[in-house]
C-alpha cells in the first residue's frame, strides 16, 4: 500500500511542475490574464507569495522562508503518518496532501513564490487561481474529512464484572 502513496505523491509533483513550467514557458513570468479557455474558466498568470487565497502576501520577503519551513514540517508529519497508516483510503488522501506540498515547496525555493493559473468563475463568484498542488491538498483533506465523519467509531467495551 505504501508504493500507491509514493506513486501518488510523484504523479502530483510531475504532474504539478510539469503545468507550471508549460504556463511559465508558454506565457512569461510577468502577471497577467492569458486566455479564456470557456465562459467560466481561465488560464493566468498569478505569483502567490502568500498562502491559500494570497494571505500573507503582502508580508516581507522572508516570509516564503517561514510558509517552506513551515509546509516541510507538516509534509514530515503527514509522510510519519501516511508511512504507519495502514488504511488505503487514508493513504490516498495523505499521499495527495503530501504531494500538493512538495509541489509548492519547489516553487517556493526556486521562485521565492507559487505559480498559480486555473481561474474558475460562475454565477458572480470568482474563486482565486490556483494549480494542480493545490487541487490536490484539498482533495486530500476533503476525503480525510469524508473518512473522519463517514467512519464508524469503534467505542471501548467495558469491563465485564
Amino acid at each position: 500500500m505504501k508504493k500507491l502513496g509514493f506513486l501518488i505523491i510523484a504523479l502530483i509533483l510531475v504532474l504539478d511542475q510539469l503545468s507550471k513550467n508549460w504556463v511559465l514557458l508558454a506565457y512569461g513570468e510577468i502577471s497577467r490574464s492569458i486566455a479564456e479557455v470557456t465562459p467560466f474558466f481561465n488560464l493566468v498568470m498569478v505569483w502567490n507569495r502568500g498562502v491559500s487565497f494570497g494571505m500573507f502576501s503582502d508580508h516581507p520577503n522572508w516570509m516564503p522562508t517561514i510558509l517552506t519551513v513551515v509546509a516541510v514540517a507538516i509534509t514530515g508529519f503527514l509522510f510519519t503518518w501516511m508511512w504507519k497508516e495502514k488504511k488505503q483510503f487514508t493513504i490516498i488522501a495523505l499521499a495527495l496532501v503530501i504531494g500538493g506540498a512538495i509541489g509548492n515547496v519547489v516553487d517556493r525555493i526556486r521562485f521565492g513564490a507559487v505559480v498559480d493559473f486555473l481561474d474558475f468563475h460562475a454565477f458572480g463568484y470568482h474563486w482565486p487561481a490556483f494549480n494542480i498542488a493545490d487541487a490536490a491538498i484539498f482533495i486530500g483533506v476533503v476525503l480525510l474529512l469524508i473518512e473522519t465523519i463517514v467512519e464508524p467509531k469503534h467505542e471501548p467495551e467495558l469491563a465485564r464484572e
